[in-house]
């Protein structure tokens, strides 16, 4: 039997009770071991100053906006690579992701660029406040450095698990993750290089997780191949690649945004109020970050089965993932919640800061229980191709509800608004993914099955 066959048969055979966990587990450790170097980041920066700590709040967004880019074509190429292998289309799936691969590298160059000609503005237009400007400069220039990197890392990460090869993908982030956690310390305190330290090690982990992701494809590891020859300026594909992956660069851009909108909010209550909630955004991650795992190793299982016409096992991988999802992270929310100040003194222990950030956090726990449906709603619309429902539970999080209720919430309930308006965007939009999920699930039924 060969490669391509034996995938095959475990994507398609094995139970679905015990394909996604085994799938989800290697995909939520990377996920938690990056989230543990952006606390790690968080932690050690916060070490410098309050306004340092301020900054990588700031430089949160940025960060977003680049991963943005590498989870669209990542995503965009990994459903309709996963498909294609489904439908036993090797060449297509190839051409899809060869051509994800040089234009996001190409897209990473540009922003670099871009970025370090407009970096002052560019931080300013972020939220940065007159004393966090310098940290923000200085650390936001190693972080575009590291755009092509970054981008590119999240694209083959992505094919990767979309191949339904987790441990693959998990070794290349991890690596840089870990990485960037032990540089941390030694180039911010030891070399004694202050935040530019920070910057660096993000910067030289990033670079080390591409390499060791573009090693697996080079080796022949996955069915996909990143090569010229497979390269295509073909708009059509292109443009299914964007199509697809245009829920994810939403998400992930109006979770940038939102970060953005944020920042520019909190301003007038000075940079405890940013340094908190950044704080609070970061362990909030963790929590998210552990769902998005989950749901990501559901969707190579979801496109492949969806791809090669097994419709009644779409069905009962929506249903795990919906129930597994939301115990996990019912649990991982309570404890939380419970631990609330022991985790923000963890990165500041300031009164101030605590006073906003034990509030926030605890609220957001309580709402992060409907965070598994949307989720499940966004990576199933997205991995079976009904691009409409996936752009629009994208949108409907971060854009439709947060940014207009953090506005409207902190003018009348001041930094109250602030805490609240993050919890009331899950909440609604778990309560419009759900029907949307039970309604593909009844229309699956009637759908032609594999003979």
């Amino acid at each position: 039997m060969t490669s391509q066959e034996k995938q095959y048969e475990k994507l398609t055979k094995t139970p679905i009770n015990k394909l996604i966990p085994r799938l989800a587990i290697p995909t939520v450790i990377s996920m938690l071991i990056t989230m543990a170097y952006n606390i790690a980041d968080t932690y050690f920066v916060s070490r410098i100053s309050l306004a340092a700590s301020g900054a990588t709040g700031i430089l949160l967004s940025l960060m977003g906006i680049i991963q943005a880019t590498g989870f669209m074509y990542g995503q965009g190429a990994g459903s309709n690579i996963s498909r294609k292998l489904g439908a036993k289309e090797l060449h297509e799936a190839r051409v899809y992701a060869s051509t994800a691969f040089f234009t996001a590298i190409f897209i990473g160059f540009a922003v670099m660029l871009v970025g370090l000609i407009f970096i002052k503005p560019l931080m300013l237009l972020l939220g940065s406040t007159d004393t966090i400007l310098p940290y923000s400069v200085h650390y936001g220039r190693w972080i575009l450095i590291a755009a092509p990197a970054m981008i590119a890392s999240f694209v083959m990460n992505n094919i990767l698990r979309f191949e339904g090869m987790a441990k693959l993908a998990m070794i290349g982030i991890a690596t840089g993750a870990i990485l960037n956690i032990v540089l941390d310390p030694l180039l911010i305190f030891a070399l004694d290089m202050g935040i530019d330290g920070a910057g660096i090690a993000t910067a030289s982990s990033q670079y080390v997780s591409m390499i060791i992701l573009l090693s697996f494809f080079l080796r022949k590891k996955a069915q996909s191949r990143i090569s010229f020859k497979y390269f295509s300026l073909n708009p059509k594909v292109n443009i299914e690649i964007i199509k697809v992956g245009s829920p994810s660069f939403v998400r992930q851009g109006l979770n940038s945004l939102s970060t953005m909108v944020l920042n520019i909010v909190a301003q007038p209550y000075g940079d405890s109020c940013i340094a908190s909630m950044s704080i609070v955004a970061k362990i909030g991650m963790l929590i998210f970050s552990t769902s998005l795992g989950i749901g990501q190793g559901f969707q190579p299982v979801c496109s492949f089965n969806y791809g090669a016409k097994l419709y009644d096992r779409v069905k009962e991988a929506i249903k795990f993932l919906w129930i597994f999802s939301t115990l996990v992270i019912s649990v991982i929310a309570a404890i939380c919640f419970i631990l609330a100040p022991n985790l923000i003194s963890l990165f500041r222990s300031e009164e101030e800061v605590l006073e906003i950030g034990v509030p926030a956090l605890r609220i957001l726990c309580i709402a992060m229980i409907f965070l598994p449906t949307v989720m499940v709603g966004n990576m199933t619309f997205q991995a079976t191709g009904k691009n409409g429902r996936a752009f629009f539970l994208a949108c409907s999080q971060n854009g439709l509800f947060f940014i207009p209720l953090v506005i409207i919430l902190s003018h009348f309930l001041a930094v109250l608004g602030i805490e609240l308006a993050q919890p009331l965007g899950f909440t609604i939009s778990a309560l419009i993914a759900a029907p949307l999920i039970l309604s593909l699930m009844k229309h699956l039924d009637s759908y032609p099955k594999q003979e």
